[in-house]
């Protein structure tokens, strides 16, 4: 996951009325008396607390009130509460078995089983509503916490207003309480320029250990701001603050048997690195990630250090290695290495095993004293070739590393494996991230590398003599900006001093730090916040069991899980382990509000459909064989399309639809039809841009695709007065007769292979002399006496001889013998080569048998049937209608065809068709 520089507390509190979409209406009939965003940071804890009162509902009939706010994904929420006419509902958080009860009736009621949503990069959305009765108030209040993590030497509070109408009363204000005091304090945002720039005030007092930031516009300003209008403010005050280091063996806190430990030394020399890039060019990469890609590398190369060692490795199916060693980052070597990035091109599979074990292989075989190391990976898929069994790769990698240095995997795309990468980046002491498929991709990247640019400790171990119930306390690696923090409980809350002992090696030599505060001194937290210690303790550690469980199995996952539940229990916070129960006052309803998981996460689209994915002009979306069921009521359903992993760029593969409308029917069944698709654009290097509307619809049909066989071909035929033409299967291997004239002596036979589309070869004959065999590496003609050789992808070249026509273009070759007229095409899909055949000319006055043999035909549907039944050949025969790829064209379009026996169509066996030799 990609966050912004430090922390992001992101707020929104908007307030809707479902009984009607007209912004006028809402506006009237639901009154936002006052609007709260309180924060309190104390030492990096953050507890936010937002607070919509006296919303009131001045309708004189009953209605719906929407309350919803979206919050940091790190965050826990710890409160939620509606008080209705004085009367108080409050969420309790359970234990998820516990709360199974109440989750299994909502969904019986058809309401949502989560209330918490993701929304995007660094955001949840929690939303509930409540029916309240005419003329009544209510106020909702929800609150979460945080520990804020310094990125880039600094914290970041975003504070989101988006109340959705001016508000009499509203306030934001944020209060930073920080003992060693506060370094810098900015605040930015789109809500801090313009006349909103006046309604925000900045106080620091005590010797810059406390800042007041407060927000209070008016009504007037909420509607004439840059980013306001009719509906009150939409924007984000940007908060940005450090504080201050002069202490290098870093700040100590202890109150109430609990301390933390914050650790940011910056007075040590930085340490030269040696990083190795291994970036995905599978067939998925295409288009803007591949591009973005590069667009990151060229920046991150220019900001390498001359001390520092690089490496670039690549990989599809095969590795690529840019040098065999790492080199200097001279001015030269990174010229060279930006030479070479800018020609990364997409194909291929993804060998994520190999590529990997040879970066491991790279810095291994090249150890420098004194230096850090660091493996970068990026992909945005699942191993598809060379070791795909992901276990084995995690095994393979751990122990080729072996505690040396950590990998990073920096996952990109919605349908990259990120359980995967989490769990291999955590066995080797890295982190994995996301990396969201959006325009800024490439900036998203060198945020990233910013992060590990600059190490300055490896080998870090933190000791507390006097500690227990530690948090995690041994480091691989510190960077500049960043911040380790530790947190435990004191074992004996009768000494009168605390020691603290960090030990690291700094260029190659070991230095230590020690101190030692004492525990009896004043507390300069106010009596309002001295318990956040022990919850930030408490925030720490459940997110640091929550991550151990991904790595552990058997008894040992039990009983961390069972640890993590029980101070998630006792903290009220809303974890993965846990749920919170919402329940509202009419007739005891009840919401559950979980906690996503980020490998779970599937962005719902905008209404408009546009794709988050790279699709191709001329490959539709693609899914064979596959129906689906919704609820819907509509002709045709908007939806949002996922590719399988490491789906080539030209032919897309759709593993999941997931539907974007929300409407409550019948259930009815549906397949995929692809919708015209808008142009791409293409950049200055001639890769090609994401289209601008990629949609695709769900067609109602009466029945399911039938089961499709691997290993089979599927053929289209030519209808006359037909929009849906018929196919068939004929299953692989075989030899067959695919085309045949016994009149002028002209054949064409195929041979197909076990787990292959399409063919391998393909032989022509015509008469006696004439012999042309095409295979999916060659092409050979003979005329009896002359024998002629091309390969594919060779320039346009025609070849004329006694009633044989040959043309080579690119990958087709268009074939004349005598009066008939074929096309042979050779197609790349999922990284095999195959060739197809297609009957460009069929003489009427010539009979042709084969496989493709069969004339122009027609059929008519028949009505009322609970199955689809055609009438073909004054036959009734059960069909299906199904997707197919129509290879017949270069494009390889996806089109709905009815699927029908092969004997039905030609009234004969498959072994008629088969022969012995080509």
């Amino acid at each position: 996951m990609m966050d912004r520089a430090a922390l992001q507390v992101i707020l929104l509190g908007m307030f809707l009325m479902s009984a009607t979409s007209d912004p006028v209406k809402k506006k009237k009939n639901v009154d936002i008396y006052s609007f709260y965003i309180n924060s309190t940071v104390t030492s990096r804890y953050a507890t936010t607390t937002v607070i919509t009162s006296r919303v009131a509902n001045t309708l004189n009939e009953s209605q719906e009130i929407q309350f919803e706010v979206k919050i940091p994904k790190n965050a826990f929420i710890s409160k939620f509460r509606m008080t209705i006419e004085g009367k108080t509902y409050d969420g309790v958080v359970k234990e998820k078995e516990a709360a199974q009860q109440q989750y299994n009736q909502a969904v019986s009621r058809g309401q949502s089983a989560g209330l918490v949503k993701s929304v995007g990069r660094t955001l949840e959305d929690f939303k509930t509503s409540v029916t309240v009765s005419a003329f009544s108030k209510v106020t909702f209040e929800l609150t979460y916490e945080e520990l804020l993590k310094r990125r880039l030497g600094k914290y970041e509070l975003l504070i989101n207003a988006q109340p959705m109408q001016p508000v009499a009363d509203l306030k934001i204000d944020v209060h930073i309480q920080e003992k060693p005091g506060i370094s810098f304090l900015e605040v930015k945002g789109d809500l801090s320029i313009g006349d909103l720039a006046n309604a925000i005030k900045t106080t620091r007092a005590d010797k810059d250990f406390q800042a007041w930031v407060t927000f209070y516009p008016t009504q007037d300003q909420q509607t004439k701001c840059k980013s306001c209008g009719e509906n009150g403010l939409n924007g984000d005050l940007l908060i940005t603050y450090d504080v201050e280091r002069q202490n290098p063996k870093g700040e100590i806190m202890v109150s109430k048997g609990y301390f933390v430990h914050y650790f940011a030394p910056s007075d040590v020399p930085r340490i030269s690195k040696n990083v190795v890039f291994i970036i995905d060019r599978s067939g998925s990469m295409h288009g803007r990630k591949i591009k973005q890609t590069r667009l990151a590398l060229l920046k991150i190369l220019s900001d390498l250090d001359e001390d520092d060692h690089f490496g670039l490795i690549t990989f599809d199916s095969e590795v690529s290695l840019w040098k065999r060693e790492l080199l200097k980052a001279t001015e030269a070597n990174l010229e060279n290495a930006k030479s070479f990035v800018k020609e990364i091109r997409d194909r291929g599979a993804t060998d994520i095993n190999a590529a990997v074990l040879a970066g491991v292989d790279m810095i291994n075989r090249h150890p420098r004293e004194g230096t850090a190391s660091i493996l970068i990976l990026l992909t945005d898929g699942d191993p598809t070739t060379g070791e795909t069994n992901k276990e084995k790769i995690m095994s393979n990698v751990k122990e080729a590393i072996g505690t040396k240095f950590p990998l990073y995997c920096l996952g990109f795309g919605y349908d990259v494996n990120f359980d995967f990468l989490t769990k291999m980046s955590l066995e080797n002491s890295g982190v994995a991230r996301r990396i969201y498929e959006d325009s800024d991709a490439d900036l998203q990247l060198q945020g990233f590398y910013e992060e590990v640019a600059v190490p300055l400790l490896t080998d870090i171990q933190l000791k507390y003599p006097g500690g227990t119930n530690l948090t995690k306390t041994s480091f691989s690696l510190y960077f500049n900006g960043s911040e380790i923090v530790v947190s435990g409980q004191i074992t004996d809350n009768s000494v009168e001093s605390f020691t603290t002992e960090v030990i690291a090696v700094s260029k190659g030599n070991n230095v230590t730090y020690q101190d030692t505060i004492m525990t009896k001194d004043p507390s300069d937290v106010p009596p309002e916040n001295e318990d956040f210690m022990q919850r930030l303790w408490a925030y720490l550690t459940v997110k640091q069991l929550l991550e151990r469980q991904v790595l552990l199995k058997g008894q040992e996952k039990e009983e961390e899980k069972k640890e993590a539940i029980k101070l998630s229990l006792k903290y009220q916070f809303v974890t993965p382990l846990t749920s919170m129960v919402v329940t509202k006052p009419q007739e005891g309803e009840v919401e559950v509000a979980d906690k996503p998981k980020e490998e779970e996460e599937s962005p719902i689209l905008p209404a408009t459909g546009f794709s988050q994915q790279h699709h191709s002009v001329g490959a539709p979306f693609y899914h064979p064989g596959v129906q689906y069921s919704v609820l819907s009521a509509a002709p045709s359903v908007l939806i949002q399309p996922r590719y399988d992993i490491g789906a080539p760029p030209d032919h897309p593969v759709l593993h999941e639809y997931r539907v974007l409308s929300d409407t409550a029917a019948s259930k009815s069944s549906f397949v995929p039809v692809p919708l015209p698709v808008a142009e791409e654009e293409t950049d200055t290097l001639g890769l090609y841009q994401r289209p601008t509307r990629p949609e695709i619809v769900l067609v109602p049909v009466t029945m399911s695709a039938p089961t499709v066989h691997r290993g089979s071909n599927r053929f289209l035929l030519p209808v006359v007065g037909q929009s849906k033409p018929l196919c068939f299967e004929v299953p692989l291997p075989h030899k067959l007769r695919l085309l045949q004239d016994s009149a002028s002596e002209f054949s064409m036979n195929g041979e197909s292979l076990t787990g292959q589309n399409g063919f391998n070869q393909i032989d022509l004959h015509y008469k006696t002399n004439h012999h042309l065999t095409i295979k999916t590496t060659s092409i050979r003609y003979r005329d009896g006496q002359n024998q002629v050789e091309f390969l594919w992808g060779q320039e346009l070249t025609q070849n004329n001889t006694e009633g044989v026509s040959l043309i080579l273009r690119s990958n087709e070759i268009d074939v004349t013998m005598g009066n008939i007229h074929i096309v042979i095409l050779l197609h790349k899909e999922n990284w095999n080569m195959f060739l197809w055949p297609a009957v460009r000319t069929r003489p009427k006055d010539v009979s042709l048998t084969g496989v493709l043999g069969e004339p122009d035909i027609s059929y008519d549907e028949i009505q009322g049937t609970q199955t689809p039944t055609l009438k073909l050949k004054d036959q009734e025969v059960k069909t299906s209608l199904v997707m197919v790829k129509d290879y017949r064209l270069a494009s390889a379009p996806v089109v709905g065809c009815w699927l029908v026996p092969f004997q039905a169509l030609t009234q004969r066996e498959l072994s008629d068709f088969t022969v012995t030799q080509l």
